[in-house]
């Protein structure tokens, strides 16, 4: 890690201001969520609330309303756009918790354990229709475009990932392309819709859209670390569930590409084969931290963070919203401290 993303990290940083500016409107969408999650089919809000009442700061209608008030939007349109954000990201994580038969979402059971797959993939789709429904409550023709350009790279993003999964070949091009759509692309959409619902100018729509995705890389980039280096308390999940998998992500890359033939038949068993011992994991992470793959994913991530920040110049350095947000990009890279 070079100087200056090691100064970055030392550093600690809070999104305190930021949660603090938002809590008005953030409470006002999590009524909507709350709302619109109800259904006569009772099973639908008792799996929704599973998660959706698990989340935690709800970073990406976060982003919808900061985007909103940083652009001096003044009315409650952003809060739909934020809450059918909400939404979005939750039905994309009832639908991939069924794919990779994860066992824990935001420190709790997985809900297809409790309710089955067939109940966690409808009451997904549920949720998609819900999310659209606020959309055209919110009365944006351009938010709706974003917002529903985003659902279909989200899905195109989990594919090519599953088409590659147990690929010890991806390209770390190809990888980012994949955690670009698939993760970044909410990020995006969620910023620039934001701005879109305060009426504000094309430049400034694109310069929010592209903090968003630069934050949304970066966002990524340390969850693929932290499943090498941390403890499910700090995830919410299994740690090692992307090597249990075989997920081709790049600390997992870095470590395959600079251990070499070496160890090209324990990478083969393991992550192309998926014939994995309980020591593994343990072996796995250790050539990810030696190798220096860790510490070369957390500094990309870094980089991309202050692209993030490098994106928000356009704004007055005087506006409260702008140092929230750059904190925000700070604090993505370091949620492992």
């Amino acid at each position: 890690m070079d100087a200056a993303s090691a100064a970055v990290v030392s550093k600690p940083v809070s999104i305190d201001g930021l949660m603090a500016l938002a809590r008005p409107d953030m409470a006002g969408v999590d009524a909507l969520i709350r709302d619109r999650m109800q259904s006569p089919v009772s099973v639908i809000p008792a799996l929704a609330e599973h998660l959706i009442g698990g989340s935690a700061k709800r970073l990406r209608p976060l982003l919808t309303i900061a985007a909103a008030r940083l652009c001096e939007g003044q009315d409650d349109a952003c809060l739909k756009l934020a809450a059918s954000v909400e939404f979005i990201h939750t039905a994309t994580l009832l639908h991939d918790d069924v794919v990779d038969s994860s066992e824990l979402r935001r420190g709790k059971v997985a809900a297809h354990l409790i309710w089955g797959a067939p109940a966690s993939v409808l009451v997904g789709d549920f949720l998609f229709a819900r999310s659209f429904e606020l959309m055209v409550e919110a009365g944006s023709m351009q938010a709706l475009e974003i917002l529903a350009r985003a659902s279909r790279v989200i899905a195109e993003g989990e594919v090519l990932q599953l088409t590659r999964a147990h690929d010890l070949n991806l390209t770390q091009d190809l990888y980012l392309e994949i955690i670009t759509a698939k993760t970044a692309e909410l990020f995006a959409a969620a910023a620039e819709a934001g701005a879109v619902s305060a009426g504000a100018s094309p430049e400034r729509c694109a310069a929010l859209r592209k903090y968003g995705q630069e934050l949304g890389i970066a966002f990524q980039l340390v969850d693929d670390a932290l499943d090498y280096s941390s403890t499910s308390a700090d995830l919410g999940k299994n740690p090692g569930d992307d090597f249990r998998e075989g997920k081709a992500t790049l600390p997992l890359l870095l470590a395959i590409a600079r251990t070499g033939a070496e160890e090209r038949g324990f990478w083969d068993r393991t992550v192309g084969r998926l014939d994995q011992t309980d020591e593994d994991l343990v072996r796995a992470q250790s050539l990810v931290e030696s190798t220096g793959a860790l510490e070369s994913t957390l500094a990309l991530a870094a980089s991309y963070a202050d692209g993030a920040k490098s994106a928000l110049a356009g704004f007055s350095p005087s506006h409260p919203w702008r140092p929230a947000l750059a904190d925000l990009a700070d604090f993505a890279v370091q949620r492992r401290m």
